[in-house]
């Protein structure tokens, strides 16, 4: 049976945990593998994170263009993120995962990772000086207390650069 809290005692249970939320570190970047790379993604532009479905391959198209998922009745494009970058395919089982970007921008577009590597905090990073940025749909590059680069992935611009719209292989 479900146990009975007065109103009191919920609104001062609701007053302790707003209090608490906002006194916790921010975290609103997501930490992403993909292949030999570690990639972020502000929380606000990635979606939903879901385990690989099933592909459906698309013939004629380039490598990095796994083919099509179907989440919930909606086709979504899925590009392996790794060898879109020149590394190598990522394998769909194990802690592989899809991470839908492009909903918000009114792109069904999922990006297929190694793993997810949890939320960061924008605090846990240093920003790296060096002029080279690997792709121009990356913003910066950031390191972490261990020296690791972190690329930090500009969705919108990802989403319209023309080798990422360009999947076709002819």
């Amino acid at each position: 049976m479900a146990k009975r809290v007065s109103l009191r005692e919920f609104q001062e249970g609701l007053v302790k945990r707003l209090a608490d939320a906002e006194s916790a570190p921010r975290r609103d970047l997501l930490g992403l593998a993909a292949g030999e790379r570690n990639w972020l993604v502000d929380l606000s532009d990635a979606g939903e994170i879901l385990p690989v479905p099933p592909l459906a391959s698309v013939p004629l198209t380039r490598p990095w263009f796994r083919g099509l998922a179907n989440v919930r009745g909606t086709l979504f494009g899925i590009v392996d993120l790794s060898a879109f970058c020149g590394g190598p395919v990522i394998n769909t089982g194990g802690s592989a995962r899809l991470v839908l970007v492009g909903q918000k921008h009114g792109a069904n577009c999922g990006l297929l990772v190694s793993a997810t590597t949890g939320l960061r905090s924008p605090d846990d990073f240093e920003p790296d000086n060096a002029p080279y940025q690997p792709h121009d749909w990356v913003s910066h590059t950031l390191r972490d207390s261990h020296g690791r680069p972190w690329h930090h992935i500009d969705v919108i611009r990802l989403l319209g650069h023309p080798s990422f719209l360009e999947a076709s292989a002819a």
